[in-house]
């Protein structure tokens, strides 16, 4: 697949120095959420990859669709 959330949120998780515990209590959610999120192991809502990307990283999340 050449798209895979997961790996984005943790390369930028890491570029900042976070620790997924780090990131899980700036979201409000726990480390093993963040963990399944970037192992791919969990279905994402759109609202907390808003919250992830824009609270807890300072982040801006563009999507587009594409016929």
């Amino acid at each position: 697949e050449a798209f895979k959330i997961g790996v984005l949120i943790q390369e930028m998780r890491e570029q900042q120095n976070m620790t997924q515990e780090q990131l899980a209590q700036k979201v409000g959610t726990t480390k093993s959420y963040i963990s399944r999120i970037e192992n791919d192991a969990s279905d994402i809502r759109l609202s907390t990859l808003l919250r992830i990307v824009q609270e807890g990283l300072g982040g801006h999340l563009k999507l587009s669709l594409t016929p």
